[in-house]
């Protein structure tokens, strides 16, 4: 599954106070040099501050002023640098996206935040996620103690994602290499579903697999346009309400059953 590229000049525009972080930063005392690992640590509380500070700052789009704690908490804990290549790595708590092979990237943070917190989701809960790509976004879900089950179309991402999750301990994330398009129907139904790539109609399996009440959140429009992130709730006829939040830009679902 591809995942999105966003548009870096409607994010600007949504977030004029957007920072591309780097690693920057003295050392933890005098004369001390930083662990790698504390020096990831603070990068990563720098990056989650501006992330903090631009859903603020799109308040208008988003419906709300902050982010979910859980998904803050989340995305403290989730260490992105194990998800990009090392050549990378330095670049890691940039908030962008950032090639991962395959032709793809990893997600960039702020839109990770965004679609974590309005899955709308708790610990215990059970998502869908279209497309792994990385493992980073189901990284989170995972984080915030929601089993996650994602499907990716590329087997080689699928693999190596599965192995990055694994090593690090998201024992609650579970990936298969497949087409996205149809869900994963024996862990059904879902009290979410998360796609990472965009598509003008709304996945009918999907839809069927989701929880009444539940969220379905995804960019919704064809490929090579502005498309709308859009969350929809599953109503008790299995109709689907439908808010349409940030103008964003993702590459679309391929596979078969998505033409």
């Amino acid at each position: 599954m591809h995942i999105h590229r966003p548009s870096h000049f409607l994010l600007r525009l949504l977030a004029p106070a957007l920072l591309l972080l780097g690693l920057g930063g003295g050392s933890t005392a005098a004369g001390t040099a930083p662990s790698s690992s504390e020096h990831f640590a603070a990068a990563r509380q720098r990056l989650v501050d501006a992330i903090e500070r631009d859903v603020a700052a799109t308040a208008d789009y988003l419906g709300t002023d902050r982010l979910d704690p859980a998904v803050a908490q989340a995305m403290r804990s989730v260490p992105r640098e194990a998800f990009v290549p090392p050549a990378l790595r330095d670049r890691a708590y940039r908030d962008s996206p950032l090639p991962i092979g395959e032709g793809q990237t990893i997600s960039q943070p702020y839109i990770v935040a965004v679609m974590s917190h309005l899955a709308g989701v708790e610990a215990g809960d059970r998502v869908y996620e279209l497309g792994t790509g990385s493992g980073y976004q189901a990284a989170v879900l995972g984080a915030m103690g929601v089993k996650v089950y994602s499907v990716e179309i590329m087997p080689e991402l699928a693999e190596r994602a599965a192995a990055t999750l694994a090593r690090l301990g998201y024992d609650n994330v579970h990936v298969r290499a497949g087409d996205g398009y149809l869900g994963w129907p024996e862990a059904a139904p879902f009290d979410a579903v998360v796609v990472t790539a965009a598509h003008p109609k709304i996945p009918e399996p999907l839809v069927e697999q989701l929880k009444v009440g539940g969220r379905l959140v995804m960019p919704v429009g064809a490929v090579h346009e502005v498309q709308q992130l859009t969350v929809l709730t599953k109503q008790p006829d299995g109709s689907l309400q439908e808010r349409a939040l940030l103008p964003v830009r993702f590459v679309p679902i391929t596979g078969d059953n998505a033409r």
